[in-house]
């Protein structure tokens, strides 16, 4: 009786088991303020071999989006929901929110953080207190690369920026500190842990790179040194033709949008210390050059773990090119890349690292919302893939949890769950289908800038430019780069996503 007892036992664990053995390792890498063509598989001349070797060995998406915003995307990245409360401040994890660290350790995961939180550096809401098992990092938006005891200069307020591991504040740091550089050890050394624990695991790697303040090692910079010479005209140009050329893009559904209203030539707009000038993008270039040789560090130590085969990984930005000056537009007393300074890359810059799109962070145009992503997964993802299937990071969460064997469950802790607002892509990564259907417009909403898509049409509210207050239609699937307006002749469309979008805004607590 005992051992007809104990077989049956085993007869119902065996497929538990087996479900734990095939649970993939997720690793989700995202950057801070990087445009859509600053890495080599999108069109950039920076050298990221390594990133490029994720989208070679992967899936590359051309139509994945953000929201356009640094707290917003953090907020909707964790949880599959679109902000609440409006997307004001950076608590905008709440009680009724599930966050992918406390879904997946529900699932039987291990989980870790590395990087920039920026969703609260007080109890409730660290990453600490929100599901993950272990956690080191900014828990505040940017700081000092090369120490973060140093506080902002004066015109960014003069804070000094919240560092912390686990339930601890961080103070003080080594002669040798490089932010990019410590999250990765973190990583390395928790993700090695929980690879020796026998059980799968989840980690997130926010990298504040390349955000401001433009800060660079030295070595780093010097091999972009007289890069960047012929100024921001030029090097969109050439993105332009390498997009093209290695059939990322199709002029004619990619038409060069032309300069943003706050853009200027090259020859106009470049400041008289010609060395200053180039040193922004120099400097910036190196950002996301040491990103990606960190990223070659995490792949090593997978690959010596023996787990590269059945680990997701994901790389992302968390919104577009950043156009913002704090300290002023031409401060050359802050020179890019020492710790001592505070400096920036500007509008110019910016338009060329946004290639082929109009505007910036904080836009709801596709310059602001847009952002490169690829997923290798060896065991699951045939290599060399690119789609354009429409994803948004609200997706994370229903697609991690479906890779996972997972359930979302609707309530916590006591408390109703608000239920995830996107869509499982696990069909689209292993190629069981070539699209998901989505049953829902997708909503933007950042500094009174709004929008919706709907299919293949999107609608665009901008607060400020040349046809600030008024709705505009674009077909993105004809005119991706948002130069031709639908809105006279498609009345009725505009009036009927508008109505959707303004429903959605009393759903969220937008404010409009």
């Amino acid at each position: 009786m005992t051992r007809l007892i104990f077989r049956t036992i085993l007869v119902f664990l065996a497929p538990v088991f087996a479900t734990a053995a095939e649970k993939p390792n997720i690793i989700l890498i995202m950057v801070d303020d990087m445009g859509w063509s600053d890495i080599g598989c999108y069109g950039s001349e920076i050298e990221t071999p390594n990133i490029d070797r994720l989208a070679s060995e992967g899936l590359l998406f051309t139509n994945f989006y953000n929201n356009a915003k640094c707290t917003t995307t953090r907020a909707s990245l964790l949880t599959g929901l679109y902000p609440r409360n409006g997307g004001k401040g950076t608590n905008l994890l709440t009680e009724n929110m599930l966050t992918l660290g406390e879904a997946l350790k529900m699932a039987g995961y291990k989980t870790g953080l590395s990087g920039k939180w920026h969703n609260g550096s007080s109890a409730p809401h660290r990453p600490f207190d929100r599901g993950f098992d272990k956690s080191y990092g900014l828990w505040d938006g940017c700081c000092n690369f090369f120490d973060p005891s140093i506080p902002d200069p004066k015109f960014k307020g003069g804070r000094t920026r919240f560092f912390g591991e686990d339930d601890k504040r961080i103070e003080e740091f080594s002669e040798d500190f490089f932010t990019t550089d410590a999250f990765t050890d973190h990583a390395l050394e928790t993700i090695k842990s929980h690879v020796n624990s026998g059980q799968p695991f989840f980690h997130y790697l926010p990298y504040t790179e390349p955000h401001y303040p433009i800060h660079a090692k030295p070595e780093d910079v010097a091999k972009y040194k007289g890069k960047y010479a012929d100024g921001w005209d030029a090097l969109r140009k050439k993105r332009y033709q390498r997009q093209v050329e290695m059939g990322l893009i199709d002029p004619e559904v990619f038409p060069e949008p032309g300069p943003n209203p706050d853009n200027q030539s090259f020859a106009e707009g470049q400041n008289e210390d010609t060395e200053w000038e180039n040193l922004r993008m120099e400097a910036y270039a190196a950002m996301v050059d040491n990103v990606d040789q960190n990223i070659g560090r995490l792949l090593a130590l997978l690959d010596e773990l023996k787990v590269a085969d059945n680990t997701m990984i994901l790389f992302l930005s968390d919104n577009g090119a950043c156009a913002e000056t704090p300290g002023g537009a031409g401060n050359t007393e802050h020179r890019p890349g020492p710790k001592e300074w505070y400096s920036h890359v500007g509008p110019n810059w910016a338009y060329a690292q946004n290639t082929p799109f109009a505007r910036y962070k904080s836009t709801t145009r596709e310059g602001g919302v847009a952002t490169p992503l690829v997923v290798r997964w060896p065991a699951k993802i045939k290599p060399g893939r690119k789609t354009d299937q429409v994803g948004h990071i609200i997706d994370f969460m229903p697609t991690f949890l479906e890779s996972a064997g997972g359930e979302y469950p609707l309530s916590y802790r006591g408390k109703p769950l608000l239920q995830p607002e996107g869509i499982s892509l696990l069909p689209l990564l292993t190629g069981e289908k070539e699209k998901v259907e989505r049953p829902a417009p997708l909503f933007w909403h950042w500094s009174k800038n709004r929008a919706v898509r709907e299919g293949d049409w999107k609608l665009v509210w901008e607060a400020r430019g040349p046809n600030a207050k008024q709705w505009r239609l674009y077909n993105l699937a004809k005119n991706r780069t948002e130069t031709e307006d639908w809105s006279d002749r498609q009345k009725s469309k505009v009036i009927l996503m508008e109505r959707k979008w303004k429903a959605w805004a009393a759903l969220t607590g937008v404010k409009y």
